[in-house]
């Protein structure tokens, strides 16, 4: 469980820096994801899970 959310608070670190450093082009970024299609949305998704899941998977062997 400390592992857990040793992981969780790193990465909510990680996630959290750039709003703190850039918050203006964090916003135009943001916008222009909302523009991007769906369909492009969850390709995007689907490979970064695959990816987390190989990194996990790799990690722990």
């Amino acid at each position: 469980m400390k592992f857990l959310l040793c992981v969780i608070g790193m990465v909510l670190i990680i996630e959290g820096l750039p709003y703190f450093a850039f918050p203006e082009k964090i916003r135009s970024y943001l916008l222009k994801v909302y523009d991007t299609p769906e369909g492009t949305l969850r390709a995007f998704g689907l490979v970064s899970v695959i990816v987390g899941l190989l990194l996990v998977y790799l990690g722990r062997n």
